[in-house]
């Protein structure tokens, strides 16, 4: 990533990374006729509360923070504001709050501790996070490999000119994820190349989240789906929420950077994968849908 010498807006330096810190906004989706995913924040909500937060219009990049926090200083006094998991949020050696904006002073280290519940968390700052767009968005990309690369320590990002005064906030309730994900589940485009068992196991069972899922999907492991149709299928377009079956019958539901198009068979859409975005490995997943 770039190092950018700094200016009037500041930048914000990397002091630790953690497993893996993104520059998000809301991605940029209708691009797919051209092979590019939506990506963006796999919880556009906590995103857009973020930015509010800090005064910051909705759309503005922040960073989405995965499972170990991480540790940032800013070369100006700013305003942010973290969303998400439940965790520790602490600017120099003063605590806050998780949905609540924090004054940090020119120099300020603000450090986003492991969540307590949960996977990721958001941070916004006042102006936001001030890399080139690609295609009308600053979010990364970890399958095409658009925008800028997961975050490295050391690495320095340039900031925006703030938009606004931070929001009055007295409190924010966020909603604790939960240990079981009831998903909503419309059946097609391929249902029909799996057979009855098949479907009564997808509706009538439960799932786990696997430990090798990530930004890409959801791959969820459980009992196997059987095909009715052993043929090949030539790949076709993919959405957010396509829930495909690999060889080895396991569903795998597609999120924010899911390819645009796929070989293997979509026996159904999520309607809404958000819950996805906080689900530990091992949160049971069951589907229920207006067919069953």
């Amino acid at each position: 990533m770039t190092a950018p010498t700094g200016g009037p807006a500041g930048t914000v330096e990397v002091l630790r990374a953690g497993a893996l810190t993104t520059v998000q906004d809301l991605g940029r989706p209708g691009w797919a006729h051209l092979g590019v995913p939506r990506s963006g924040a796999l919880d556009p909500a906590a995103l857009r509360l973020a930015n509010r937060l800090v005064g910051n219009p909705e759309p503005t990049a922040g960073l989405e923070i995965t499972l170990t926090g991480c540790a940032l200083r800013f070369t100006r006094a700013t305003t942010v504001a973290v969303t998400g998991a439940d965790t520790d949020v602490r600017v120099g050696a003063r605590p806050g709050d998780v949905g609540r904006p924090l004054a940090v002073p020119a120099g300020g280290v603000v450090r986003v501790g492991p969540p307590r519940t949960g996977v990721r968390s958001w941070l916004a700052v006042a102006g936001g996070i001030g890399v080139e767009p690609v295609l009308g968005s600053r979010a990364t990309d970890t399958l095409s490999g658009l925008g800028p690369p997961p975050l490295r320590d050391g690495d320095r990002l340039p900031l925006g000119m703030p938009a606004g005064p931070p929001a009055p906030v007295d409190v924010t309730v966020p909603a604790p994820p939960s240990a079981e994900l009831r998903l909503t589940l419309r059946l097609g485009p391929r249902d029909d190349w799996f057979t009855p068992l098949a479907l009564d196991r997808l509706f009538g069972t439960a799932y786990t989240v696997s430990p090798v899922s990530n930004r890409v999907g959801a791959r969820l492991t459980g009992a196997a789906l059987p095909r009715a149709v052993a043929g090949e299928l030539p790949s076709e377009g993919l959405v957010l929420g396509a829930v495909q079956v690999p060889a080895d019958g396991q569903p795998l539901v597609f999120l924010a950077d899911h390819p645009t198009t796929g070989g293997y068979p979509v026996i159904g859409v999520v309607a809404d994968v958000t819950p996805l975005a906080q689900a530990r490995p091992g949160t049971t997943v069951t589907f229920h849908g207006p067919q069953r």
